[in-house]
C-alpha cells in the first residue's frame, strides 16, 4: 500500500501520479519538437522516461536507479536485468545530441521521433513493473 511523503524525493507523488506526470511532460516534449525547440524536446523526452521510472522505483525499489531523472535512465541503460530494447532506449536518449554545442547538428523530423519512441519506450517499460506492484481487485 502506498503512503505519499509530501517531504520525500519520490514518495511526493504514487506511482500512477508519477506515470500521469511522464505522460504530461511526454506531451510537453512532442509539442516542444513541433516548435522546433529541440533542447526542451530532449529535455522534457528524458524527463519524461526518468518520472516514469520514479513510479516504477516506487513498487520496484533499486538503489543502482540513483536519485535523478537521468541517473535513473543511466543506469537502466547498463542493467543486463532490463530488456534489450529498453536499455536501447536509454542509450539512445542519452547521446541523442544536446543544442548548443560547438559543432551545428542538422536535425530531422526523424531523429526527433526516435527520442520521443525511446522515451515512450522506457515509460512503457516502468508502467509495466507499476502495473505488476498494482493492488488488483479480488473478483471473487
Amino acid at each position: 500500500m502506498f503512503a505519499p511523503d509530501p517531504d520525500h524525493w519520490l514518495f511526493k507523488l504514487s506511482p500512477e501520479q508519477w506515470m500521469n506526470a511522464a505522460m504530461n511532460e511526454l506531451k510537453r516534449a512532442e509539442d516542444a519538437y513541433k516548435r522546433r525547440d529541440v533542447r526542451a524536446g530532449l529535455a522534457g523526452a528524458k524527463r519524461a522516461a526518468g518520472m516514469a521510472l520514479n513510479g516504477a522505483l516506487i513498487v520496484k525499489p533499486n538503489d543502482a536507479w540513483g536519485r535523478s531523472y537521468v541517473e535513473h535512465v543511466e543506469a537502466l541503460a547498463k542493467d543486463p536485468s532490463a530488456p534489450k530494447d529498453v536499455r536501447d532506449a536509454c542509450a539512445l536518449l542519452l547521446r541523442a545530441p544536446s543544442p548548443g554545442s560547438t559543432i551545428v547538428g542538422l536535425r530531422t523530423k526523424t531523429q526527433d521521433d526516435k527520442v520521443l519512441e525511446a522515451a515512450r519506450d522506457v515509460m512503457a517499460h516502468a508502467l509495466s513493473i507499476v502495473m505488476q506492484g498494482w493492488d488488483l481487485p479480488n473478483e471473487d
